[in-house]
């Protein structure tokens, strides 16, 4: 299977990072910013040919970044 692309695991990190922050602090700033990153992974031309898989992998992907 092919790597991830970067921006594509750097957004799916940051979705993370606003959900905790979220969790925090309620808002609606936040909630916003969440919405919006939730479309950053969802609509990435990396998925056009892809398949869940591919959807796993970045899951997978965030948690050996966060181990190394």
């Amino acid at each position: 299977m092919s790597t991830i692309p970067n921006d594509l695991a750097r957004a799916q990190e940051e979705w993370h990072t606003a959900y905790r922050q979220l969790a925090d602090r309620p808002c609606a700033a936040l909630r916003r910013r969440l919405l919006r990153l939730s479309t950053q992974p969802m609509f990435h031309p990396y998925w056009q040919s892809r398949r869940q898989g591919a959807w796993a992998a970045l899951h997978g992907a965030r948690h050996d970044r966060a181990a190394s």
